[in-house]
């Protein structure tokens, strides 16, 4: 794997690698501390939001080269963390994700990892494994909703049922490294019929919430939420009495922020 084009803008460097069988994949150095790599190149889930996903799975990437997005940038950027929430689904690709973050664990470096739960056995596999965090991404609650943002059949029961069994057996300290992440996106999951559902479910599992702006992606048609209807979801989950966090203006940034990297950026001079 090879580095072969970078991206800058005031608050994210993206760079785009080129895999030895002529695959791309993107990762993103963001917040001046974290790099958020890919684990596939596509993704299966295929969520209706996400340029990540629009040209659906070509492979899985190894564990190997999970790691090379790391190990060839580690001399030029001062990485203290590493986020598995690019490109692709990790419990789709659970057993080269976990000997990755096993290879990042020994370079002493901080790795979370973001996952739909999709599929099950995969989730399960990563539950386990040596993260120093693991963000749920439930994305809505009725079936009517998932049905509408996820690409494939996500079963929140059974997602939910796996993750019940393990945080039964789990320590305090454990417990903590687990949240749900939740995308606003306009008149699909913003209403306060399924906020109210996700603040039962937050609480049930006592789980905080990452309440996540979206950023639009050129060739789909969903749109974000307003600043203000933003912070009005933040407070009725508030009211609620459920412990939630935003995403702060790197993880909102139009380059490398969340469902906005692809594998097949077109790259304008």
């Amino acid at each position: 794997m090879r580095v072969i084009r970078s991206l800058k803008s005031p608050l994210n460097r993206l760079f785009i690698y080129e895999t030895e069988d002529g695959y791309k994949v993107e990762s993103v150095f963001y917040k001046g501390e974290r790099l958020c790599v890919s684990s596939q190149v596509g993704c299966p889930v295929r969520c209706a939001f996400c340029a990540s996903g629009m040209y659906g799975l070509k492979r899985s990437l190894k564990a190997e080269e999970i790691f090379a997005q790391y190990s060839l940038l580690k001399e030029e950027l001062p990485i203290k963390g590493v986020a598995i929430a690019g490109i692709g689904e990790p419990s789709a690709n659970a057993d080269e994700v976990v000997k990755a973050i096993e290879l990042f664990k020994r370079e002493g470096l901080k790795v979370t990892v973001s996952t739909t739960g999709y599929p099950i056995e995969g989730f399960k596999k990563l539950m386990g494994a040596p993260h120093d965090g693991l963000t749920i991404s439930v994305h809505g609650i009725s079936k009517e909703v998932r049905e509408k943002i996820f690409g494939v059949n996500v079963p929140l029961d059974e997602v939910l049922k796996a993750l019940e069994e393990y945080l039964q057996k789990a320590s305090s300290s454990r417990r903590k490294k687990f949240q749900f992440g939740y995308l606003l996106i306009k008149g699909v999951n913003d209403s306060k019929e399924e906020l109210k559902k996700l603040g039962k479910l937050a609480r049930k599992y006592r789980m905080t919430v990452m309440l996540m702006a979206y950023n639009e992606v050129e060739g789909i048609p969903l749109k974000g939420v307003s600043e203000e209807e933003y912070e009005e979801a933040f407070l009725f989950l508030r009211k609620e009495g459920v412990r939630v966090t935003l995403s702060n203006r790197f993880r909102r940034d139009k380059l490398g922020g969340c469902g906005t990297l692809t594998i097949a950026r077109e790259v304008k001079e």
